[in-house]
């Protein structure tokens, strides 16, 4: 009987314990799913009122691309979760009111994490795509019903050409009757290894982005700061400005149908110069601390970040020359608050979180910076459904890489859990060193390029090649475009 009892008590706190844990995912997920919401309505083109067919297909890629873009903040959050997690253990571990931070849920977190970015990747967001721009078989009745249907079928046929695709692409890279008999096991198998594909796509597209943002983060803080003012007259150059726009106002209001002027040009050439006015208002009328102190503590946090990210680098290259433990599938995966990764304790854990979303943060303004995806910028209340469901998608890929990329450039210690550790690219030593080599190797030359941009065009003026564009500085034009008329005025 003692013994039954005792049975009977275990499974009941097994029982407790996963409906804790079930609950605590479902509120961290729902806090998320609503910021996702709010952002993507943010962004979202407003629509009439007027409740038809369109409207539905339309709400319901919306819900799709919201649980989507959930799904990828907590694929963000996961790291930075589980190290705060580990050193709370640490500190207290007998702590009553913690008891429900443990190992069994950092895992089922990661592993729900992993489930849901294969369920966006390869089943929701396709169908949110088809399903908004199906619109039934010809012959067929129109409705809800007849584009369901089309989704599906294109469903079906795309994820018989994924399989394809990925059956030959296997055979012909390991042709082994072991491995061609596992791509029979869909699930087990099939599944897993296009995700670990889909990964290295995502580790290649942070490997090209990243770096850019790093580059790119000083340009959108110096746009979002007020920079010091210098041996400058802002009192001029707004008075400046003012005349220009009235010029061209006159200009434009004075056009007839057979003037020389481009009504189209002159207009955004107005929208320019009071885009520059409004500059240097916000210059004028920002406090003394905010123009000499904020902005250059801002870019002194982002060089030391920077700096800090590719010595990191620099030291897990020479890591991993050295020893084999520093391989992401080397490590042995230790137990939730059973050790402390960090030499500094809270201070190198807060270090580790604050560089994982300075990297998310820079690959996402690097992504967007690249000229082969600046058709995805969301722009605020004019974002079509199909750019939301291509920004989700992008996102996905970027969030799902980051704990890999993470691991593997050594800026964190954290092992990987769940299915994010079984990807099969990340017990090559070749690939993982040369992931490491390119990372600090082209984000210093962004950098370098960066930071001599204006030593180079000084240069070219100097050697009488201005001329040439041998500089692709994308603040020339609105230079141009502002002070076309400075010799008329």
């Amino acid at each position: 009987m003692e013994e039954d009892d005792v049975t009977i008590t275990i499974r009941e706190q097994n029982f407790h314990s996963q409906v804790r844990e079930y609950i605590i995912c479902f509120l961290l997920f729902a806090v998320l799913y609503f910021v996702s919401y709010f952002i993507i309505t943010r962004y979202k083109r407003k629509a009439d009122d007027h409740e038809d067919e369109d409207a539905i297909v339309n709400r319901i890629s919306l819900y799709l691309c919201t649980f989507t873009l959930a799904v990828s903040a907590g694929a963000v959050l996961l790291l930075p979760f589980s190290i705060v997690s580990n050193e709370i253990l640490l500190s207290f571990p007998k702590n009553y009111y913690i008891q429900w931070l443990n190992g069994s849920l950092i895992r089922g977190l990661w592993n729900l994490v992993s489930l849901f970015s294969n369920l966006c990747l390869f089943m929701l967001m396709p169908f949110a795509y088809f399903f908004l721009e199906s619109e039934g078989f010809a012959g067929s009745k129109k409705g809800i019903k007849a584009r369901v249907l089309e989704t599906f079928v294109m469903l079906i046929l795309l994820g018989l050409l994924i399989l394809g695709i990925v059956w030959v692409a296997s055979a012909l890279i390991d042709n082994d009757a072991a491995s061609m008999e596992s791509l029979y096991d869909l699930w087990e198998f099939y599944l897993p290894y296009l995700y670990s594909c889909i990964s290295l796509m995502g580790g290649l597209l942070l490997l090209l982005c990243t770096p850019v943002g790093l580059s790119r983060m000083f340009t959108v803080m110096g746009q979002l700061l007020v920079k010091p003012t210098i041996l400058e007259d802002l009192d001029e150059q707004i008075y400046c400005i003012h005349l220009q726009e009235e010029a061209l106002q006159r200009r434009l209001n004075g056009m007839t149908s057979h003037s020389q002027y481009n009504p189209v040009d002159l207009q955004q050439e107005l929208d320019s110069v009071r885009s520059m006015k409004n500059k240097l208002e916000r210059r004028k009328k920002a406090s003394a601390w905010e123009k000499n102190l904020v902005y250059p503590v801002v870019m002194l946090i982002l060089l030391a970040g920077t700096t800090i990210s590719v010595l990191l680098v620099v030291f897990n290259i020479l890591y991993l020359l050295v020893d084999e433990t520093a391989m992401p599938r080397g490590s042995k995966e230790q137990g939730i608050g059973s050790a402390s990764l960090f030499t500094f304790g809270f201070v190198g854990a807060a270090l580790e979180i604050i560089l994982i979303f300075y990297l998310m943060v820079s690959s996402v303004v690097g992504f967007y910076s690249l000229r082969v995806f600046e058709e995805l910028t969301p722009r605020k209340d004019d974002t079509t459904m199909t750019t939301i469901i291509g920004c989700c998608v992008s996102i996905l890929v970027l969030s799902s890489a980051l704990p890999v990329m993470s691991r593997t450039l050594g800026i964190t210690r954290f092992d990987l859990l769940g299915d994010f550790g079984r990807f099969n690219w990340l017990g090559n030593f070749y690939i993982v060193l040369s992931y490491n080599i390119l990372f600090a190797v082209v984000t210093t030359l962004c950098l370098v390029r960066k930071f001599t941009s204006a030593v180079r065009e000084e240069l070219l003026k100097a050697l009488g090649l201005d001329k040439l564009h041998l500089s692709n500085n994308t603040r020339e034009p609105e230079k141009h475009s502002a002070n076309r008329h400075q010799k008329s005025l």
